[in-house]
Formats: structure tokens, C-alpha cells, sequence
């Protein structure tokens, strides 16, 4: 058998549940029937709780109705581009819903984006809307749209106590709720307001483009993958299934509605579900698990690093977590001590996700109720299996099917993967040459079928000619007690050309040199490999979704 055909064989369909099939039909072909259908079923039912604050399936839909009317009535519609730049609060949902009941196109935007950035992603998009917090109006929005992107003819603002009366200090400033300035319109208002909601249908297909989610711009300036409806209601349906979720459940919004993981495994998850979807604003530790004991998740998916505050911060206890009945975590790859550790402390065991923007969140899973295994060379822990109706191939530096626990470049062809870059079609032949997505990151297979994370091809290290790939080093400190976080980088160094650096935080109280720790590394690996300077520092720079930024550290 060559190599190409033992991936088209499907080995990991061994590891898939007895029961569960090898492929599924999609349900519906947009997000908009399924969140239809889920509002036909049960009017009633919740569909969104912010922190006191709950708003039904009916509730949802009569405010996105509202909302639609509205930006119809300025000339917003099939095709056009909404800007959604707010946090994990309703207004978000209610923006994205109404984009789509006008068969118009959500552009998912970073709340911590500074004025730079948020120009970068309203120019390309040619957003012509743009729903935001009050406060990021007008510390930012304002003198954008005034200067540099005059197309954005709407603005709405919300704030962020709307849909709730707990105000909690920790995660938004209390004060008197802003007014929207001449010229903008206020969301609740608009909501509160009764008017003919009476709309045109849109036409919709699982073609059709339903989020712009903008990649991390790694390289130049952040590029607008095209998620179509098709993408977003196979993915959601995937995790539906691939859990067994039903409406009892409950989806805790731990990662950002913006960011591919929040839109998919939270919101459009929820949607087809009709089941109640958890929302707190932003992550802070202590108000999360508050969270928690309030609304007891029953799913969750977010970066490790949030599960790693949560299990740090003294308020944690067992129990908190102990309504879950599924946790994974994506984003970012979880060592093994790391995951003991966690499954120590609260009882629940992480499994692992692995997508891209690109993929519409997830290609690969851990079956619910198995164990990720340990590769026994890397230490490295599988990012699972690829999900229904999904392919993957590792390819080879010479662009060839790679053998057994080969390395080489992971490439993705599926359901899932985006139409292609907006306005970039050289860049969306690069990425997609022959329909198989190139991810740009490194793994291999083993001969079960679980596939393994290396690294970031641009984060390899050449030291001395040596390959060094954080993760392993990583994964290493991390087994260390006393490590909270880690990152590994490569530095310019006169003798081996780079050199290994790591940046760490430690666990409250620990104390640890960082002799000890290069110690510690150097009696497990290589002698290329072990880091020889160690910085140890209060917090590792982050993006918004909890993903420690390499690249910052350079």
C-alpha cells in the first residue's frame, strides 16, 4: 500500500465509537434554518443566559427581527457586510442573526483591535454597518469610521450591562449607561421598539458566505477567510453529534464569540441545538466560575490557558465543575502534565480539538469518553482523530504522502474548509491548490489513526542545524511543578545561528531558578534542545482567545 492510499483508507475510523458513522448528511444548509428550526420546536425555550439576564428562543428571534428592520431600512442587505465588535455579550448573537435574516454576511472583529487594526479589517471587508461597544465607539470606532472608512453609513452600540442587573465590577465598568452619540443607533432601544418587522426572505445556500473571521495576520496583515453557511452548519452539526448534545444541555461561551472556535462551537452550536448558550462578557477567572455555579455547563471548549487560570485561581473548587459532562480544548496544543494536572484537581478530563480558521474550528477530536494518547518520542499529546466526511494527509518536504510517524505538513480537505481568502485569490490558491487545505502546521500519524500536533512551521528552531520544535520543549517544562505557562522561542546566537530561549510564569508561591528549570529540561532531551537561557515572568502575552503569542516574545 503507498502512502497516499493509507490516508484515504481512514485508519481512525477504528477509533470512532461503535455507533457513530463514518460520514453524516448535514441537517440544513444554513445557519438560518437551524436556528429556525430550533425556534419552531420551542418558542420558549432559553437560548441565551447572561449572567442574571435570559433571553428565549422567541426572544432572540423578535430582537434580531428588530434589528434587521432596522439596517434594512438604511439600505443594508443580501451581501452586504455587518462589522460585529463587541464582547461575549447577546448583542453579538442578535447582530450576526440579523445579518443573516438579510442574507448579509457577519464580520467577526477582535474587541481588543486599536485603531490600526480595526481600519485594516472594516477596509477590506467594506463592512458597511458596524455593531460595537458603546465604549469601543468612541474610544476607537468613532475616529475610524470618520476618517478612514467613511462606507460604514450605520452604527449601532450596546453596552455591556444590557440583558442583565448583576453588574459584576470584575468584567465591565458600572456607571451610568452611555447614550449612543447624534447619528448612532442605540440596540436596546432598537429592540425595545415595536415596528412592522415584516422582511423579504433571503436566499440562502450552504454556499453562501456567512462570517469573515480574520486569521491572526502571522503573516502581514490578518486575511478574511470566507466561512460559508455550509462550513458553519456541518461543523455545528459535527459537534452535536460527535457529543450527543441535546436541548438539556448547556454550552458555557468560554472562548470569544469573534474568534472561529466561539462562532462554531458556541453560537452556531447553541443555534442548532436550541439549547441555552452561556455568555459572561470576557474571561476573568474568579467571575467565571461564579459563572459556573450559577448556569452548571454541561459543555465547554476553550484555549488551555483558560482552563489552567481557572484551576490556579484560589476561589476554584471540585465541585464547580462537576456538571460538565464534556470538556475540549483547541487552539493551542495541551501538554500531559498539564491535563493530569487539571483532571487532578477537577475531576474532569480536557480532550483535545484541532482546527483552524481556515476550517471552520474543528478537523480533528478525541472520541468522547477516550484518552488522547502520548507519543513516546515527542512526549507530544494527539490532537485526536479527523472528524466525519474528513480527510487528512501529511505531506512530506517533497510534497509526498508521508509515511507512518513521518513529519510533514497537515492538509485538510472536508466540509468544513473556507470558500477561500476575501479578495485574495492568489493567496486562496496557495492555501487551497487542488481543494486540500494547507495548514501550515506540523504533525504526523501513528498507526492507529491519532494524529499528532508538532509545531508551527514557522516556529522551528534551527540550532546548529538541529531541528528544535517549542512544543516538545514546552511540553517538558510544563512537567515541571513549579510552571505555570511556557513558551519556547528561537534567539539569534553567534555560534549555532539560533538558540533556545523559554518564557515561563510560575504557579502561585512556587519558587524555582531558572538554572533549575534548565536543569530539569536537559536531563530529559537532547543537548540541542534543552533551553539555554530561561526568563521567568509574571504573565506570557496573549491573544484575546488565550493563545500564548510566540511571535511577541521575539
Amino acid at each position: 500500500m503507498n502512502a497516499s492510499s493509507l490516508y484515504e483508507q481512514k485508519p481512525w475510523l477504528a477509533l470512532y465509537p461503535p455507533k457513530q458513522p463514518a460520514e453524516i448528511t448535514p441537517q440544513f444548509s444554513h445557519m438560518l434554518a437551524a436556528f429556525e428550526a430550533s425556534l419552531q420546536r420551542d418558542p420558549e425555550a432559553t437560548a441565551l443566559l447572561y449572567f442574571d439576564g435570559k433571553l428565549s428562543q422567541q426572544g432572540l428571534d423578535q430582537a434580531a427581527q428588530r434589528l434587521a428592520v432596522a439596517l434594512h431600512s438604511r439600505g443594508f442587505g443580501a451581501g452586504d457586510r455587518l462589522g460585529l465588535y463587541t464582547q461575549n455579550n447577546p448583542a453579538f448573537v442578535i447582530g450576526l442573526l440579523a445579518a443573516w435574516k438579510l442574507g448579509a454576511i457577519g464580520v467577526c472583529i477582535n474587541p481588543m483591535n486599536k485603531a490600526r487594526e480595526l481600519r485594516h479589517v472594516l477596509q477590506d471587508s467594506g463592512a458597511t454597518a458596524l455593531l460595537c461597544l458603546d465604549q469601543l465607539y468612541l474610544d476607537v470606532a468613532r475616529d475610524v469610521i470618520a476618517n478612514d472608512t467613511p462606507q460604514v453609513a450605520t452604527v449601532i452600540t450596546c453596552a455591556a450591562r444590557d440583558g442583565q442587573s448583576l453588574d459584576d465590577a470584575r468584567v465591565f465598568a458600572l456607571g451610568e449607561r452611555l447614550s449612543a452619540p447624534d447619528g448612532v443607533l442605540d440596540l436596546q432601544h432598537l429592540i425595545d421598539t415595536p415596528v412592522d418587522t415584516t422582511l423579504p426572505r433571503p436566499t440562502l445556500g450552504a454556499d453562501d458566505v456567512a462570517l469573515l473571521t480574520y486569521t491572526s495576520g502571522t503573516t502581514g496583515n490578518p486575511k478574511g477567510a470566507m466561512n460559508t453557511h455550509g462550513n458553519l452548519a456541518f461543523n455545528a452539526q459535527t459537534y452535536r453529534d460527535w457529543l450527543g448534545l441535546t436541548p438539556q444541555d448547556r454550552i458555557l461561551g468560554l472562548a470569544p464569540l469573534f474568534h472561529i472556535t466561539g462562532s462554531v462551537a458556541h453560537l452556531s452550536l447553541a443555534m442548532l441545538v436550541g439549547c441555552p448558550l452561556i455568555l459572561a462578557h470576557r474571561f476573568q477567572p474568579e467571575s467565571m466560575l461564579d459563572t459556573l455555579r450559577m448556569h452548571r455547563p454541561t459543555f465547554t471548549i476553550g484555549a488551555i490557558t483558560a482552563f489552567i487560570s481557572l484551576m490556579n485561581t484560589p476561589q476554584a473548587r471540585k465541585d464547580d465543575f462537576a456538571s460538565f459532562r464534556a470538556i475540549y480544548s483547541g487552539g493551542a496544543p495541551i501538554s500531559p502534565a498539564t491535563n493530569a494536572e487539571f483532571e487532578k484537581f477537577s475531576g474532569q478530563y480536557i480532550h483535545n480539538a484541532f482546527g483552524m480558521t481556515e476550517t471552520a474550528s474543528p478537523t480533528h477530536l478525541v472520541p468522547l469518553g477516550k484518552r488522547a494518547p502520548v507519543d513516546p518520542h515527542s512526549g507530544a499529546l494527539s490532537i485526536g482523530v479527523p472528524v466525519f466526511n474528513t480527510t487528512v494527509w501529511i505531506l512530506n518536504d517533497e510534497g509526498q504522502a508521508a509515511t507512518l510517524g513521518e513529519v510533514g505538513e497537515i492538509v485538510d480537505r472536508g466540509p468544513q474548509v473556507m470558500r477561500g481568502y476575501w479578495n485574495m485569490p492568489d493567496a486562496t490558491t496557495a492555501a487551497i491548490p487542488d481543494g486540500r487545505l494547507r495548514t501550515g502546521d506540523v504533525g504526523f500519524m501513528d498507526g492507529d489513526g491519532w494524529f499528532y500536533l508538532v509545531d508551527r512551521k514557522k516556529d522551528m528552531i534551527n540550532a546548529g542545524g538541529y531541528k528544535v520544535w517549542p512544543r516538545e520543549v514546552e511540553d517538558v517544562l510544563y512537567s515541571h511543578p513549579a510552571v505555570r505557562e511556557a513558551a519556547v522561542i528561537g534567539v539569534p546566537d553567534d555560534y549555532r545561528g539560533e538558540t533556545v530561549k523559554a518564557v515561563v510564569s510560575l504557579k502561585p508561591g512556587a519558587d524555582v531558578s531558572p538554572e533549575d528549570l534548565m536543569a530539569h529540561c536537559k536531563a530529559q532531551m537532547a543537548a540541542y534542545k534543552y533551553p539555554r537561557i530561561v526568563s521567568i515572568v509574571d504573565e506570557l502575552p496573549k491573544t484575546v482567545t488565550g493563545k500564548i503569542l510566540r511571535r511577541s516574545l521575539r
